[in-house]
């Protein structure tokens, strides 16, 4: 059984939407804490197993022996390890087969605060034992072009990376990833650094916002502290802005510009240009 963690989010529906491409629906099976969020996956003939990572006792039934299981990492920084771990946990009593986990480029190279329990969680898993597969994720072209609303409104795209460079890569391209490591054979205990072909820096991100906005847009770099401000102003939780711009920072140490073709290699073709992802985004 191929098993994805955290279905219904984002990242998961398209994996399930990659792994039904290829493989029967019954062959898969998402892990959801909502069944009714889960109501059209169980129409496509998709399995469901409910549990939370917050609940171990409901992980112990998640899972089978012999099962490939994709754990998706959640969202909430700063309790994931322990939620993390209890998926580790219950993987590792059911005896799956191999254990796939969606961390961040680098790795321990990571420096970064929203690295931090992505790399607790590959320690963990370490320590479990169990076959494994890291899929170290760059950064996705949905994190910018979901905010193109505010750029096209203010005529800038405002950064505290500087002159850094981010490979980024798509939502759907990281899910084929994901798709491939659990229906292919060859990927236990292997690490994959996951990022787009091109790094971009973000004066090339606005200058491509504008040529297809037709719009003028500029690229203003300022500083951590200024960032901070702007994305509390937005509403942003003061800890969590300092989360969002300790990334910027590390993209202007170059840690998410990588491109070593992991990703490409893997789902079998280039990775999705940022031109695509603005293009589409602007078409919704």
């Amino acid at each position: 059984m191929l098993v994805v963690t955290g279905a219904t989010g984002q990242l998961g529906r398209l994996v399930i939407d990659a792994l039904l491409a290829s493989v029967p629906a019954d062959h898969v099976t998402a892990v959801v804490r909502d069944a009714a969020k889960a109501a059209d996956l169980a129409e496509r003939g998709v399995r469901l197993r409910i549990a939370d990572y917050d609940d171990p006792a409901t992980l112990r039934g998640a899972f089978a022996a012999g099962d490939r299981v994709l754990l998706i990492s959640g969202n909430e920084v700063g309790r994931r390890i322990p939620q993390h771990t209890a998926v580790i946990d219950a993987a590792r009593e059911a005896g799956v087969a191999l254990l796939a986990y969606t961390g961040v480029l680098g790795g321990p190279a990571a420096d970064f605060t929203l690295a931090d329990d992505h790399k607790g969680t590959e320690e963990a898993i370490l320590a479990s034992g169990l076959p494994y597969t890291f899929l170290r994720n760059g950064w996705y072209h949905e994190n910018y072009t979901a905010q193109l609303g505010p750029v096209l409104e203010h005529g800038q795209v405002v950064s505290a990376a500087g002159e850094g460079r981010v490979a980024s890569a798509s939502r759907a391209d990281y899910a084929a990833a994901a798709a491939a490591v659990l229906t292919g054979e060859g990927h236990a205990n292997t690490v994959y650094e996951l990022s787009g072909d091109t790094a971009w820096s973000f004066a090339e991100y606005a200058a491509e916002v504008a040529r297809l906005s037709g719009k003028d847009i500029t690229y203003s770099a300022v500083t951590a502290e200024r960032q901070t401000a702007n994305l509390v102003a937005a509403g942003l939780p003061e800890p969590f802005a300092a989360v969002l711009v300790g990334v910027d920072l590390a993209i202007g140490r170059g840690l998410l510009a990588a491109t070593p073709g992991d990703l490409a290699r893997l789902i079998g073709r280039p990775t999705t240009p940022i031109a695509d992802a603005i293009a589409e985004a602007l078409r919704d």
